[in-house]
Order: C-alpha cells, then structure tokens, then sequence
C-alpha cells in the first residue's frame, strides 16, 4: 500500500451564454434578476409543457466538442435524468446519458501530456436555491430564473495524478471556453463549476472500487487544495486498511479541509431512460464542417504565432493569450514598433489599452542608465554572439530587455542607437566593450 497512484477525473459545468435558456424562450441571462421573474411554465416544469431545443446551445457545445478534439456523434439524443430535490421541479433533469453530443476527446498540458475528455454533453440547469433567515426562522427559498438555462458538462478521464495537474487543465480550459466566446466563465457568479473525482490505487492499471467527488468548488486555487487534502485523506484511511466512502464532499476554504456531504449516487439511481418528447439529433458531415468552419484561433495557436513569429519568451505570450483584450491590442499595433517592446508595455500596465498605441510614449525619456545597456548585454551573451554572427533579428529582443529594465520609459529608438553603438563596435566570435570575461 505505500506505492499509491492517484487517479483523478474532472468535471466542468458551463452556462452558455445564449439569449434563451436550453428549452424555453425565457431569457438566459439570469444573474442579479429579481427572483423568478424570468419563468414560463416550460422551465418551471407545469404539466403539458413541452420543450424545444435551442439550436445554438446544441452547436456551441459541439464547437466545443471540436475545439477539444472530440468525436461529433452524428445521431445524440437527450434523455431524462431523475432525481427529487427542490431546485428540480419536474423531479429530474433533460440531460445526455449514453449518446452525447461530443466524446473522446483531449487537452494537452505544459508538459506534453493528453488529459483525455471522455465526453461534453448537453443539459439544463438547475433552479438556485436560497438558504436565508427569515422572522428568525431557517428556511430555504426558491430562484427559478436559473432553471432551463442552457448548461455544457465537460467530463475528463481518470488522468490527473495531482492538485497542481488539476489546476493547469482547468486553466487552459477556462481558456479554451472563453477564446469560443460561449461564456463567460465567471465562476464567481457561477457560470462555471468545477467537480473533481478522487480516488488512489496500488495498481496504476486498475481504477481503485471507490470514488469521492468534490463539489461546488469555485476556484482553480480550491480544487488544488482541495484534491491535496483529499489525497492525504484517502492515503491514511487506505495504510490503515480502511477503504474509503464512495460519496459526495464539500470544500471548507476556511478550515482547508473536505467535508462529507451525502453519500454518492450511481447511474442506476438517476433511473434515465430517453426524453420522449424531443427527438433524436442527427448530424451530416456537412453540419459537422460548418460548425468547424466557426473555429477561431485557439490559445495554444496564439501561443505558438507570438513565439514563433513575434519573438516573444512563454512567459510574455501566455500573458497576452489569457487575456483578449491585450491580447488584441498586441496584434493591433505589433508592425508599429518592437514587439517585445509592445508586449512589456502591454503586461506591465505601462499603456491604455483603450487609446491607440502611436502618441502613448510622449513620457518617454532621452537618456538611458549605462549600467543597464552593460548588464543586458551581460545576461544575453547568447543573443551577442547571434547578431554578430550575422543574425539581426536579436536586436529587437535586446531593445525590449532594456525596455523592461527602464519600465517602458526610455525611448526605444534610443536604446537601439546604444546598443548598436557596442555591438557595432565588437568583432563577431567576442563579446563587446564592458562585459565580464
């Protein structure tokens, strides 16, 4: 038992930020509205209600789907998941069981390493329940605004081994979701909620006869946490020869610890059989293409393009692509000057994204620290050696080192005319004036 192999499998639910919820015309955008103002008996779940899918929830998740390297199933349907609780007043929910829309599919890491998806599916969410005091009484009220909005589960396989792994995948999803421009993904106001399910095992090609799940965690930082407590958790239940609860846990971000909630429900529990009032989705290729041809450029694209083609280190690049706004404003404006130089500036808050970018510098000084030239030139004796081997290009790359060292306040024309005056100067195979032999 000391050789135990963390298997853990995640879970991420979407709103989709379409105009009307998943089956219904009521509006979808229900956060900070007066309570069940935005209802119809469709979404309150009334007797002879019947519901109509909303198409570009369904072609959003496929987007999805495909952005995630998925297969697109070309026959899916949508089936009726029960359960009795008061945030469900129909007692079960329209979901996807065995046909969903998007399956295997993957993520690939930092580090080189697929995170499979085994499936996106297509569902409705829940009414919001409301646990408040009321003439000194607990009680529990009802938000149905929430109930019918269209929501995407992303379910991974058992491939993460760590809270850290965890959180890289769910970063680069929050990523990914938001570079589609189908939610938000503010998971403050709970338009993404992360799940993650935990296990270990002493045999890596067997999964362990257990699982815990983790709910209701809105942050990456907590679902690192979280999975880390866990784990240490099961490890000593598992050397004490106890086999842990398969059930439902909570996160307490105050006490740093995991809390027992329910115990876990298996598929036999939801009873689902086929939603009988809405039928099967069926998808050609040509359907399936039309979608694809909606694809914007990805993260890691973006990521690749400004390394590659700009110049740029990761470091700069990834702050660029998690943001759209810099992001674009970076590609605005990149032909107009160096740019690492732009990029420095864009990161360190040193411009107004909401001007344009020509007349922002007028602040710039005439003068730069000497000691500066000489210690960037020090700590990039690889790029000294490249320009005077003929390569240019590294000139650029050195202006924007002296650029960050001066927070984007001397002129870029300046520091160039500086750095040629040394590199000019210094035959090619030494290093120039002031630097340490």
């Amino acid at each position: 038992m000391k050789n135990l192999q963390p298997t853990i499998g995640i879970e991420v639910h979407v709103e989709l930020k379409t105009n009307s919820k998943m089956f219904c015309g009521c509006p979808a955008d229900h956060f900070a509205k007066k309570p069940n103002t935005q209802t119809c008996p469709v979404c309150l779940g009334l007797p002879g209600a019947l519901p109509v899918p909303n198409k570009k929830a369904i072609d959003w998740t496929i987007l999805l789907g495909l952005a995630f390297n998925c297969q697109i199933n070309k026959i899916s349907k949508f089936d009726r998941k029960h359960y009795f609780y008061p945030d469900l007043p129909k007692g079960y929910q329209i979901s996807q069981y065995d046909q969903p829309l998007c399956v295997n599919g993957y993520l690939t890491l930092d580090s080189g390493k697929k995170i499979r998806i085994t499936r996106i599916h297509q569902e409705e969410d829940t009414a919001k329940l409301i646990h408040k005091k009321v003439n000194g009484q607990d009680v529990t009220l009802v938000d149905f605004n929430r109930s019918g909005v269209p929501l995407t589960e992303i379910v991974t396989e058992p491939d993460i081994t760590s809270g850290k792994e965890a959180k890289e995948f769910l970063k680069k999803l929050h990523e990914l979701v938001r570079a589609l421009k189908i939610s938000d993904c503010d998971m403050e106001k709970g338009s993404m909620r992360l799940e993650a399910n935990i296990s270990l095992t002493d045999n890596p090609k067997k999964l362990a006869n257990y699982k815990v799940e983790v709910k209701n965690l809105n942050s990456f930082r907590f679902v690192e946490a979280a999975i880390n407590y866990e784990l240490n958790r099961q490890s000593s239940l598992l050397q004490e020869g106890i086999t842990p609860t398969q059930e439902t846990r909570g996160y307490d971000d105050l006490k740093k610890e995991t809390y027992t909630q329910r115990v876990k429900e298996s598929a036999q529990d939801y009873r689902y059989f086929p939603e009988p009032d809405i039928p099967p989705l069926e998808f050609t290729d040509k359907d399936i293409e039309l979608i694809r041809r909606q694809l914007p450029k990805l993260p890691h694209e973006h990521l690749s393009d400004l390394v590659k083609k700009f110049g740029l280190n990761e470091t700069q690049a990834k702050a660029l692509v998690k943001d759209s706004q810099k992001l674009t404003y970076f590609h605005q404006y990149a032909a107009e000057t160096n740019p690492t130089n732009l990029a420095n500036l864009i990161i360190n808050k040193k411009i107004d994204l909401t001007k344009p970018f020509s007349g922002q510098l007028k602040t710039t000084t005439q003068s730069v620290d000497q000691k500066i030239i000489d210690q960037v030139l020090k700590e990039n004796t690889d790029a000294v050696k490249k320009y005077q081997a003929g390569k240019s290009s590294v000139l650029g790359f050195l202006v924007g080192q002296v650029m960050r060292q001066t927070y984007g306040k001397s002129a870029p024309q300046l520091i160039q005319k500086l750095l040629l005056s040394h590199l000019r100067g210094v035959p090619t195979g030494r290093e120039p004036a002031g630097l340490a032999k």
